[in-house]
């Protein structure tokens, strides 16, 4: 029983991540891909061995080993995504993409946080940033990145993101023909 239980949280952490995707992302199934699997009943853990690819609507999960598990005396259940680099991908509300790539991808349900390991970079519509860890809390929306040693969190903001595109004379010409 704990098992199934743990094969829905797997999926519920699916539909935990893709909060700000789109809705109907939220409505797909949970497809897991992977080249082998391994049930730990007695451990209550479950683990894919790669390539990995989870998908469930427009999200995207891609590593070398996933597994799955709860801790021991606790209802914390907790998803681990591995590679070089493991990586996350959604399209956004707006129709944008966005992503998250580390050596670890780890999702904690029941503190609803998202942890990136390992050269981490989390990116939205060209902006970025990256670090040795990233934390997110997507309930709350708070992140932290943290460097170690001489290594900085670097984050880039494009500008576009912020102002209107201006129209180029050309694209305002066709509009004043049809207004004579």
């Amino acid at each position: 029983m704990k098992l199934n239980n743990l094969i829905l949280a797997c999926a519920l952490t699916l539909v935990s991540l893709g909060s700000t995707a789109k809705d109907n992302d939220l409505l797909q199934e949970v497809k897991i891909s992977a080249a082998s699997q391994e049930a730990d009943i007695k451990n209550n853990q479950i683990i894919f061995n790669g390539p990995v690819e989870v998908t469930q609507g427009s999200i995207k999960i891609l590593a070398d080993e996933l597994r799955a598990f709860s801790k021991e005396n606790s209802n914390g259940k907790i998803l681990v995504a591995t590679g070089n680099p493991a990586t996350y991908t959604q399209v956004m509300e707006n129709g944008r993409p966005a992503s998250a790539s580390a050596k670890e991808i780890r999702y904690e349900l029941s503190s609803r946080t998202l942890i990136l390991i390992g050269n981490a970079t989390l990116e939205q519509e060209g902006s970025q940033v990256t670090g040795d860890q990233i934390r997110y809390n997507i309930e709350q929306q708070q992140l932290i990145a943290e460097s170690t040693g001489n290594d900085r969190v670097i984050t880039i903001i494009q500008p576009e993101n912020y102002q209107e595109v201006p129209k180029t004379p050309a694209e305002e010409q066709p509009k004043q023909q049809e207004k004579q």
